[in-house]
């Protein structure tokens, strides 16, 4: 789960509020109704990693940022990205190899199964929001870049 300290759910409103976008504005341009909006600002549900891409795109802004894993800039990101499994995959599977892990060591270490790990890797099932999240932190890599959103590699502060 994203850190307790609920930078996700409140950069979410502060970059609304910063837009001057009611919940009902941007709940309409996520595809979403504007409840489940709340309920992601709120922190009361995780906001889908899908979803997260959309309103980085939406208000040009970096996963990164948005998510509490870069603090110290309002990073911008301009592309208009659509979310690939494969690539997300290709990415998660360097990240896995470049640390020396097995898929199982991966699985253990978010707490989830070897043929999750291995669904993710294969492009078979888009990533978990905190799944991507657990696996940036701990390995001090950009959430952008293992989304595909960047293409270049770049670390994140600790």
């Amino acid at each position: 789960m994203i850190d307790t300290n609920t930078t996700l759910f409140q950069r979410l409103q502060d970059i609304r509020e910063d837009l001057d976008l009611t919940q009902q504005k941007i709940a309409k341009l996520l595809n979403v109704a504007q409840p489940t909006y709340s309920r992601w600002e709120n922190g009361l549900e995780l906001i889908p990693i899908r979803k997260l891409n959309n309103f980085c795109n939406i208000t040009n802004h970096s996963m990164d940022y948005v998510t509490g894993l870069i603090t110290f800039e309002r990073a911008t990101c301009k592309q208009n990205y659509t979310l690939d499994p494969n690539t997300i995959g290709r990415n998660l599977k360097t990240i896995r190899m470049e640390h020396g892990l097995f898929q199982h060591q991966l699985a253990k270490l978010l707490n989830t199964t070897q043929s999750t790990i291995s669904a993710y890797e294969n492009g078979e099932t888009l990533i978990l929001t905190a799944f991507a999240y657990q696996i940036a932190k701990h390995f001090h890599v950009s959430l952008d870049r293992l989304c595909g959103r960047i293409p270049i590699k770049k670390k994140i502060s600790s």
